[in-house]
């Protein structure tokens, strides 16, 4: 297992948001993280990072307990893509996806040819190499997703966590994100993404984790999670479930707009 956690509460003083929560991330897996707005799900993100210290239960990070992890090691282990990113300089592409791998320089040092060439190989992964000496706040939204991707990839580690990656992009780059993430897991890497869109969760991961009120409240397959019964309780809707292609894909319609028309 790539994540695992146990009996994981964490409060902001005596705010508690996360009440223990326990799920297991397996190797090259893409798990979607679904709930409303402010139960958690951030909170979590950042307890798994290592960002958040004061949590009770337990985090193992491939077999190693977080707590004992330094920030060099954690890097090492877990990359973070944020829903979103505003630098303050007009970096080059290559610039930013560098900045990935500072785990292996020592302070003060500047990224030699090896540190180059991975930050090189990542972008061709991605398929966005002919964006490496453009300036990064010149590019679409879609194609910066993209290159902070790359960015997780250079640093090397085997987990990427992505809180709501697509939040801000359009449908033709939403799709390209997505379909680019699914193809990371299918290439060994786990990952763990929020979304507010039950129908992306269903098409594009292998496992869905359902956070409600800090807690868990669903974790598997996305066919056994994802349904009319849930997704209206969770998000005080009244949402009908529609399968389509031999249930390869689920499509969640909201009942009372329908019948309005």
């Amino acid at each position: 297992m790539s994540i695992e956690v146990r009996n994981l509460s964490f409060a902001y003083g005596s705010h508690e948001v996360l009440r223990d929560v326990s799920f297991a991330v397996p190797d090259a897996a893409l798990v979607g993280v679904l709930g409303p707005n402010g139960v958690g799900k951030s909170t979590l993100f950042r307890c798994i990072l290592g960002l958040n210290q004061g949590y009770r239960g337990t985090i193992l990070v491939n077999g190693q307990d977080l707590r004992r992890l330094s920030v060099r090691e954690r890097a090492r282990e877990v990359s973070y893509i944020p829903q979103s990113h505003a630098p303050v300089y007009d970096y080059e592409v290559l610039d930013v996806v560098l900045m990935a791998t500072g785990s292996d320089l020592k302070m003060l040092s500047n990224p030699g040819k090896a540190q180059v060439k991975r930050a090189y190989a990542a972008l061709e992964r991605i398929g966005i190499e002919r964006l490496a000496h453009r300036a990064y706040t010149q590019i679409s939204g879609g194609e910066q997703q993209l290159v902070l991707i790359a960015r997780a990839i250079a640093q090397q580690a085997q987990t990427i966590i992505m809180d709501e990656p697509t939040s801000a992009l359009d449908y033709g780059n939403t799709v390209r994100v997505l379909s680019c993430v699914r193809q990371l897991a299918r290439e060994g890497l786990s990952i763990i993404q929020s979304t507010h869109n039950p129908d992306q969760a269903f098409l594009y991961s292998d496992k869905t984790l359902v956070i409600d009120g800090g807690r868990v409240r669903a974790f598997g397959s996305p066919h056994d999670t994802i349904t009319s019964e849930l997704i209206s309780d969770l998000y005080a809707v009244d949402v009908e479930v529609n399968s389509l292609y031999g249930d390869k894909v689920r499509v969640c319609v909201p009942v009372r707009e329908v019948q309005s028309r």
